[in-house]
C-alpha cells in the first residue's frame, strides 16, 4: 500500500526520466520505469525502489511510483535512483500474476523483472556498477526481499519497509508470508533492514515478527527496527516526513556499515526534519485551545481555528512575535513552507503545532518581568476603583480587558496609563510606554488579577 497524497517533489532538480525497458528474459514484456539523478554526472551508486501497491485500484491504473521520500533520501546522498512498475502496472505491459497462497513464488516473479531492469542500468555509463542498494515498500518490499535471493552481484543492502503481501484469493496469507520469509533467508547472503510498527493495518505484529525471526533463523541477515505505533496506520509511515526520525538515522547507519554513501550531500532534496520525538501538547497546551497560542490578534486566532479544521496531513502552524501565523499542509515540506509565509510579514517566526501536537518549546505564556502577587484592592471588571486615571484611562482599561493573555495594565500619579497584551513580556512593555510620559509607573493589572496593593491610594 502507498498514499501519494501527502507528498509533492522537491524544489530540486530531478533530472527525471521515463523509460521503457524489457523485463525477465524468459517472460519478455515492456516494464515503464522512472529514472531520478542528483546533479553531475555520474557516475552514481544505484539505488532501487520497488513500489507498493494501492489496495482500492486496479494494478493498471495505479499512478506510476515517482513521488516519494525514499527517492529523496537517496538523490540527497548521491545515488541515481530507478522506480520500476511491475508488469501490469501502471504503464508496464503485461499482466500481473496470480500465484494464490505462494507468496513467494509471486515475489521471485517480480524479483526476476527487478534484475532485468537494473542489468540494464548497470550498463549505462552513469552508473557505479559496483554499488546498488535494493528498497521496497509492502509489496515492494517483499519483492526486494525476493529479490535478494538472486545473489545478483554488487548489491549491498537490501531495504524493507513492511513488506508483504496479502492475495484476496488466499486463506492464510500470515502462513504464506512466514514460510516465504523462511526460504528468503535460507537463500539471501546480503544484509537487509526491515522497518515495521505496531499499528500496521495490513501485517500484524505477531505476522512481522515471526517472518522476521524465521529470515534469520534460517540463515538471513536482517536487522529489525520496530518503531511502535505511528500515526493512524504504520504501514503507510514511508509517506509522511513526520517519519523521518525513524528512518533516516536508522537507514544512514546500515548504509555506512555495508560500505554505501549515508551522507546528505544535496540537502535540497529533503524536508525540514520534524522534531523527534514530537513533543506532547500537555508540555505547553492543548491543540484545540486556540486562546493559549501566544501573540495571535483575531485574525491569527481565526486561522488557527481553521488549521484545526483541516484534515490533510501533515499541517504545520507557525506564528510570528509580531501576531504573524501561518498554516500549511500537505506538500513536500510543510514546515519550511509555514515558516517561510509566516516571514513574509512576521518577525522571529517559529513553529506552534504539528499535525495533533502543540510543538512550542517556550516558556508558557505569562509576563518575565517581576509581578507583585494578586491583591483585594478591587474586583478585577470595576474601572471605578482605578485610582488617578480620567474616563479615557477607564475606557483604556475597559479595552484592555479584551486583550488576550499575557496582558498588563500600568498607572501613574500624574493619571498617565498604558496597557500591552502578548509579545515576550507585555509587563515590561506596558512598563515602558508609561514611563515614557510619565514618573511613578506601577503595574495595576496583570493577565487576570489585579496586582495594586491595598494600602495604596484608592
Amino acid at each position: 500500500m502507498q498514499n501519494h497524497d501527502a507528498m509533492e517533489m522537491p524544489h530540486a532538480p530531478m533530472h527525471e526520466k521515463v523509460l521503457n525497458i524489457t523485463g525477465d528474459p524468459d517472460r519478455p514484456v515492456t516494464l515503464q520505469v522512472t529514472e531520478f539523478t542528483p546533479p553531475g554526472p555520474g557516475p552514481f551508486p544505484l539505488a532501487v525502489l520497488n513500489h507498493g501497491a494501492i489496495g482500492d485500484t486496479s494494478p493498471e491504473s495505479q499512478p506510476r511510483f515517482r513521488i516519494t521520500y525514499a527517492a529523496d533520501y537517496f538523490l540527497s546522498r548521491g545515488y541515481a535512483v530507478i522506480l520500476p512498475m511491475m508488469r501490469g502496472y501502471a504503464g508496464s505491459d503485461g499482466a500481473v500474476t496470480a500465484h494464490g497462497c505462494n507468496a513467494e513464488a509471486m515475489g521471485l516473479s517480480d524479483a526476476k523483472d527487478i534484475r532485468a531492469v537494473i542489468s540494464y542500468f548497470v550498463k549505462q555509463p552513469n552508473i557505479d556498477a559496483q554499488r546498488i542498494v535494493v528498497a521496497g515498500q509492502s509489496f515492494g518490499g517483499w519483492n526486494t526481499l525476493a529479490f535478494g535471493t538472486l545473489d545478483y552481484p554488487n548489491v549491498k543492502g537490501l531495504i524493507n519497509f513492511a513488506g508483504g503481501v496479502i492475495a484476496s484469493s488466499c486463506w492464510s496469507s500470515k502462513s504464506s508470508l512466514e514460510n516465504g520469509a523462511e526460504d528468503f533467508g535460507a537463500q539471501t547472503h546480503i544484509p537487509s533492514i526491515w522497518f515495521y510498527g505496531d499499528n500496521d493495518k495490513l501485517f500484524s505484529v505477531a505476522t512481522w515478527r515471526a517472518m522476521h525471526d524465521r529470515y534469520n533463523a534460517a540463515g538471513g541477515d536482517a536487522e529489525l527496527v520496530a518503531y511502535g505505533s505511528f500515526m493512524e496506520n504504520s504501514h503507510v509511515m514511508l509517506n509522511y516526513p513526520e517519519a523521518h526520525s525513524i528512518w533516516v538515522p536508522k537507514l544512514d547507519a546500515f548504509l555506512e556499515k555495508v560500505g554505501l554513501p549515508n551522507r546528505p550531500i544535496y540537502p535540497e532534496y529533503m524536508p525540514t526534519v520534524f522534531p523527534a520525538p514530537i513533543p506532547q501538547s500537555a508540555q505547553y497546551a492543548a491543540i484545540d485551545d486556540v486562546n493559549a497560542v501566544p501573540y495571535l490578534n483575531d485574525q491569527g486566532r481565526a486561522l488557527y481555528q481553521h488549521f484545526l479544521t483541516t484534515k490533510q496531513f501533515p499541517r504545520v502552524f507557525a506564528i510570528g512575535k509580531n501576531g504573524a501565523a501561518s498554516a500549511q499542509s500537505g506538500g513536500f515540506d510543510p514546515i519550511a513552507q509555514a515558516l517561510t509565509n509566516c516571514q513574509k510579514s512576521g518577525r522571529q517566526c517559529q513553529i506552534y503545532a504539528i499535525d495533533n501536537d502543540v510543538v512550542w518549546n517556550q516558556p508558557a505564556a505569562r509576563p518575565l518581568a517581576p509581578v507583585p502577587a494578586a491583591t483585594h484592592f478591587a474586583a478585577l471588571e470595576d474601572p471605578t476603583a482605578i485610582p488617578y486615571i480620567n474616563d479615557a484611562g477607564r475606557q483604556g482599561y475597559s479595552k484592555f480587558l479584551t486583550f488576550k493573555k499575557p496582558r498588563a495594565f500600568v498607572i501613574s500619579p500624574s493619571g498617565h496609563f498604558s496597557g500591552a497584551s502578548r509579545g515576550d513580556d507585555p509587563v515590561a512593555q506596558a512598563l515602558a510606554l508609561c514611563k515614557k510620559t510619565s514618573q511613578g509607573c506601577q503595574l495595576y493589572a496583570v493577565d487576570d488579577a489585579v496586582v495594586w496593593p491595598e494600602e495604596a491610594q484608592k
